[in-house]
């Protein structure tokens, strides 16, 4: 749901609910022209958002199950924005948008979870807490900042870090994307766990591999420091039945 005009394309597909040919949809794509749409919808039709209604070449896309089902998200993530980011006016689809950029960096969420159970923290402890070298956790603590999420006690260097109202109220974004994504976890069966030399193992069949020291640390964190940020209740949302998920493609890995 995060390479760019993808929620561009959900919500135009939603809102006009019929099958709709490339050149349709990059219509409706503000400065995007119709070559890029053709790759993203093709992306989407791999992960399983969009279905064709033929195999014909130029046949029109609609969208899939789970695609409709991305409806909830995009919900809560504007409310989200609305609320704690840009409250001015802005096309649906470009709040979205720029939400999922906020949050779609690798490591950030990790950096999130950290902070939500450890409270005010510097950034060698928020890098031992989430298993990343120091040069790392500078580099997407500094990203954070930009984005609205995290901030510093001071300013002075060295001042530990703390979230910002728009980081402390993420618990329902999370929620709902783990909904959403429930049926995607269903359908991908992990390959069998690789044994190990080295690091402890604290949950069985899931091994640490080369990359040991983060996989260590997420591990531990999940374990040992319950996070409230993750446990908050989702708003109701309606349950999306076996059959329905069923019908979405298999994603493409990952």
């Amino acid at each position: 749901m995060g390479p760019k005009w993808t929620t561009w394309s959900v919500m135009t597909m939603a809102q006009e609910g019929r099958p709709m040919r490339v050149r349709d949809v990059a219509a409706r794509l503000p400065f995007a022209s119709e070559q890029l749409a053709s790759k993203r919808l093709a992306a989407m039709h791999a992960d399983g958002l969009v279905n064709r209604t033929d195999k014909r070449h130029g046949a029109p896309y609609r969208l899939s199950a789970l695609g409709e089902s991305l409806t909830h998200v995009h919900r809560t993530l504007a409310e989200w924005s609305r609320n704690y980011l840009s409250p001015g006016a802005m096309a649906e689809a470009e709040r979205v948008e720029d939400a999922v950029q906020r949050l779609r960096l690798r490591h950030s969420t990790a950096m999130i979870q950290v902070l939500d159970a450890g409270g005010p923290m510097r950034f060698v402890h928020i890098a031992e807490g989430v298993g990343l070298d120091v040069s790392l956790t500078q580099h997407r603590l500094i990203r954070l900042q930009a984005d609205g999420l995290v901030t510093r006690t001071g300013p002075r260097h060295g001042d530990p870090y703390v979230l910002t109202d728009a980081g402390r109220e993420l618990g329902p974004v999370y929620a709902t994307v783990e909904h959403w994504s429930a049926p995607l976890a269903t359908r991908w069966t992990p390959s069998p766990p690789v044994p190990v030399a080295t690091g402890q193992r604290t949950h069985s069949g899931i091994p640490l591999g080369s990359d040991g020291a983060r996989t260590a640390a997420a591990l531990r964190r999940s374990a040992a420091v319950p996070s409230t940020l993750f446990s908050h209740a989702s708003q109701t949302q309606p349950r999306v039945p076996t059959a329905v998920a069923a019908q979405s493609a298999p994603g493409r890995g990952r």
